[in-house]
């Protein structure tokens, strides 16, 4: 799995980090998406798969083949 985010499409809503605070960071000026971990390990990526689906910008991205 290869994660990409869209930075000018995050509004800082901060799901992503708390649901997988072990991929996901926020800058602290503006809490935009900080991406800790492009390409996570096996026992993460259920985490990052609901953290895309719950994204309310739709600013992660998932390339399951990668």
């Amino acid at each position: 799995m290869k994660i990409t985010v869209d930075e000018e499409k995050c509004c800082g809503a901060g799901q992503c980090v708390l649901i997988a605070p072990e991929v996901f960071d926020q800058r602290d000026d503006d809490g935009i998406v900080v991406l800790l971990e492009a390409e996570p390990a096996a026992e993460h990526q259920d985490v990052v798969r609901e953290s895309a689906s719950v994204c309310p910008a739709a600013a992660i991205h998932l390339d399951e083949k990668a």
